[in-house]
């Protein structure tokens, strides 16, 4: 950057965003103890689901305890790595562990904290009971704040390490998906986005704070004051594709080129996209994922077809939970790699049933959002003027002619399930 961008030496403020849940251990030094454990790893579901059974937690943190989060996967590591755990003195999420690499300091936002189980949403504070149900103390968290304020300043040996000329503010940061809510200008009542990355997500910025446990939706702080969002999220939503992609040594591209331009009535083939378990609405790390009705007249194109319509029913699961927590979109931007597929896209309004707006090519991602989150804390800029939507590029609406069609396929999907779950052993 020093290089190709002369004014980088003029920054002034930076704002981190990361992986959400993932567990980063440090010693009293500082010290990392053990490789972090990633948001989509579900060893610890066996202990979620102990610590779930306590009332306390779905109370207080407005969620279930999912098999991702970092509290069983603490409730994990004092099981299996007791001499790791005994060890640990801070517990820090990515995103908290980058503002520690630049600041020296403990710092973590509201957003990302969320996803722990450790947090009172409501409250926007850790949760002494929470913590000490699992052996956890508060001193062993970083400090709070929000993620439009600063966490600290950028540590002077790299100041002048990168030719920084002034000092620069590091923002609170966010978790992935808040930070991608900030950069798609997702902060008001019903403002979101259906992201189809490796992970299907469904957010919806909320006014308040409205917790739903019993609906599997995920409700967390926004990186922005007196603010919150909820989300469905699926765990294969991409890599479903990209499973397929392997075993047909096609590429994801090729896969779905060879579909037609126009939507095609609902494949005889239906594909359970639970590759990775499941999270909204189902909670279940245990479920995996397959193909019903295969016929041996099927080929890769009929295959392609359905693991679309699995991801997308699996998406209106998703939305179908949100909507019994009062959100309400009227409209969804559609962000992420999956949404190169007119085809898909296509398909996601017509399940869905709501009209899906595709940005213009260019940066409106978690990236931009850290940006914002930085430009707000250094700059005091109002955010109201910051978060603004990217301009829509094209409207993809739901296809009228099969929107019957599709629901019928959507309620046999549903039906499906419950029959196909009990095969799991």
């Amino acid at each position: 950057l020093r290089i190709t961008e002369p004014r980088f030496a003029n920054l002034i403020g930076i704002g981190v965003a990361g992986h959400m849940h993932g567990a980063t251990l440090l010693d009293d030094m500082g010290n990392v103890l053990r490789p972090c454990i990633l948001w989509n790893d579900t060893r610890a579901a066996t202990e979620a689901a102990a610590i779930d059974q306590n009332p306390v937690f779905r109370d207080i943190s407005g969620n279930i305890v999912f098999p991702g989060f970092t509290a069983p996967k603490l409730a994990w590591v004092a099981k299996h790595e007791p001499e790791i755990f005994t060890k640990t003195a801070k517990v820090l999420l990515p995103a908290a562990y980058l503002n520690y690499h630049l600041t020296g300091d403990y710092v973590a936002d509201f957003s990302d904290s969320a996803g722990t189980s450790w947090l009172d949403i409501n409250a926007r504070d850790w949760s002494n009971t929470l913590l000490s149900i699992g052996g956890m103390d508060v001193s062993q968290m970083p400090n709070l704040v929000e993620g439009c304020d600063a966490a600290g300043m950028l540590r002077q040996d790299l100041k002048r390490k990168w030719g920084l000329k002034q000092d620069v503010v590091i923002a609170g940061g966010a978790g992935d998906n808040a930070a991608a809510a900030c950069g798609i200008g997702a902060f008001k009542e019903g403002q979101g986005f259906v992201s189809l990355g490796t992970s299907g997500v469904i957010l919806i910025a909320r006014d308040g704070c409205y917790p739903a446990p019993a609906t599997a939706v995920h409700t967390f702080c926004h990186a922005l004051p007196a603010r919150w969002y909820q989300m469905g999220v699926m765990l294969s939503a991409t890599d479903s594709l990209n499973w397929l992609s392997k075993i047909t040594r096609q590429t994801p591209a090729q896969l779905t080129r060879a579909l037609p331009d126009a939507l095609r009535t609902p494949s005889a083939v239906k594909f359970m996209p639970y590759l990775s378990g499941e999270r909204t609405p189902h909670n279940d790390a245990k479920v995996r994922g397959g193909f019903l009705n295969v016929s041996i007249q099927n080929d890769a194109v009929d295959l392609t077809q359905s693991v679309l319509e699995g991801v997308a029913f699996g998406l209106r699961d998703s939305l179908e939970a949100l909507r019994q927590t009062g959100a309400l979109p009227k409209a969804l931007y559609a962000i992420g790699g999956g949404a190169k597929s007119d085809y898909w896209l296509k398909l996601l309004a017509t399940v869905l049933q709501i009209e899906l707006q595709v940005p213009e090519d260019g940066d409106f991602g978690p990236a931009l959002g850290a940006a914002r989150l930085a430009q707000i804390a250094s700059c005091g800029s109002d955010y109201n003027n910051v978060m603004r939507s990217p301009t829509v590029s094209r409207v993809v609406k739901p296809d009228t002619n099969l929107i019957d069609a599709f629901e019928r396929a959507y309620q046999n999907f549903k039906q499906n399930f419950a029959a196909y779950r009990s095969l799991n052993c």
